[in-house]
């Protein structure tokens, strides 16, 4: 009977290791996928062009996913070779900490379960990260670091305005290296404790998502169920990053929230994936009214690639929303916003960046509004609203 019972417990002990060796593979397999029209590959003069631009994108949420982004993957959207091969510059990273079971666009309870508890079990996070949202993001943050100094170089972490001017000298002669800038997919990372900001930016994080699919103690999501504007912590949340040089993300905030962002910021924001209610009704996509108001207080706005974006899979989509933006807002506003790897489907993966290209020029941008869209305008944004230096204020 004993040597019965450990055969089952070997049998069950080995299903377990390759449940959990398997299992999160698959599911970034699964979520993360590439479909939909490319559009036609970059005619020579095309290709030539996007050669010389140095490209950005304003979200993408691999760090969430059990990938070493030092290695090239046959899953997902984005590593760092072949943000290499796509000749990006500079990739913003977010960290997601809590999604709430039974997804969905329109209403989300911020009580009951949370996909990222199992998702954090399976890819093995440390135990500190599993119940707290917090440390969560500090993980995250800690593995953007841990790659970048794994790198050989190749990619580096920008905190500062004077971290990216070195970064964008070093790169003229290392035209491979990849720049990232860490960015919190909602504030409920800070437990509802306004000393979890000092810790989050010290960590790196310069992009501060409000809200994420759920209400939250600061401010109200276009997917939650009060879908109110911002709390009183959310006000001195403002105010916080406004004094220390944090960019705040209006990506998924309800539009009351963005109504009150608007009306006290002082700085520029950015919203850093989305679409327009203009070319693909949504309820998250941005009205012309807060394009325009977005616009007026110096903004950026990142047009996502995937469906609920921009309503069909494909480049001419893409580029199309970004036509309709630039045409309100004016084409400085307006900028790459993928969300690559944050459980999406796009029309491509990062090495499909060129084909953007001939979309935008069948648009009618020029060669240099094309420059400013597939990156120009984020660098530009970026070196005006980082904080001067790694030690911020």
């Amino acid at each position: 009977m004993t040597r019965w019972l450990n055969r089952v417990a070997t049998v069950l002990a080995v299903a377990l290791l390759l449940f959990f060796l398997i299992a999160p593979g698959q599911v970034d397999r699964r979520m993360n996928r590439v479909a939909g029209d490319a559009g036609p590959a970059p005619s020579a003069d095309a290709q030539r062009m996007y050669d010389t631009l140095a490209v950005a994108d304003l979200h993408a949420d691999v760090l969430l996913w059990a990938r070493n982004i030092r290695y090239r993957y046959d899953r997902g959207h984005i590593d760092l070779p072949r943000l290499q091969d796509a000749g990006v510059a500079l990739q913003v990273f977010s960290a997601v900490t809590r999604v709430p079971t039974g997804l969905n666009y329109e209403r989300n309870s911020a009580t009951g379960g949370d996909l990222i508890t199992w998702l954090a079990l399976t890819e093995w996070w440390p135990p500190h990260t599993w119940f707290s949202l917090r440390n969560r993001a500090l993980y995250q943050a800690a593995k953007l670091d841990r790659f970048a100094s794994d790198s050989d170089g190749q990619l580096v972490v920008i905190h500062s305005r004077e971290d990216l001017e070195v970064f964008l000298r070093r790169r003229q002669a290392s035209p491979r290296m990849v720049a990232g800038v860490l960015s919190l997919e909602g504030l409920h990372a800070m437990e509802g404790r306004m000393d979890a900001l000092q810790a989050l930016f010290n960590a790196g994080y310069r992009l501060f998502g409000l809200a994420h699919f759920f209400d939250n103690e600061v401010a109200g999501s276009a997917h939650g169920e009060a879908q109110g504007g911002l709390t009183p912590l959310g006000r001195e949340a403002l105010a916080w990053m406004e004094a220390h040089r944090a960019i705040v993300d209006l990506a998924h905030s309800s539009p009351a929230t963005v109504d009150e962002v608007l009306d006290l910021a002082t700085r520029p924001i950015v919203v850093s994936h989305t679409g327009v209610q203009g070319t693909c009704p949504g309820p998250r996509n941005l009205t012309d009214a807060q394009i325009d108001r977005i616009a007026a207080k110096g903004g950026l706005i990142g047009i996502g690639f995937w469906d609920a974006a921009v309503c069909e899979l494909s480049a001419a989509s893409i580029a199309r929303a970004l036509r309709y933006t630039a045409d309100r807002a004016g084409v400085d506003h307006v900028a790459l916003g993928s969300d690559f790897d944050g459980a999406t489907t796009t029309p491509f993966d990062a090495t499909g960046l060129p084909h953007l290209v001939p979309a935008l020029l069948q648009e009618g941008f020029s060669g240099a509004e094309v420059g400013q869209i597939m990156g120009g305008n984020v660098i530009r944004f970026l070196r005006e609203n980082l904080p001067e230096d790694t030690a911020g204020p």
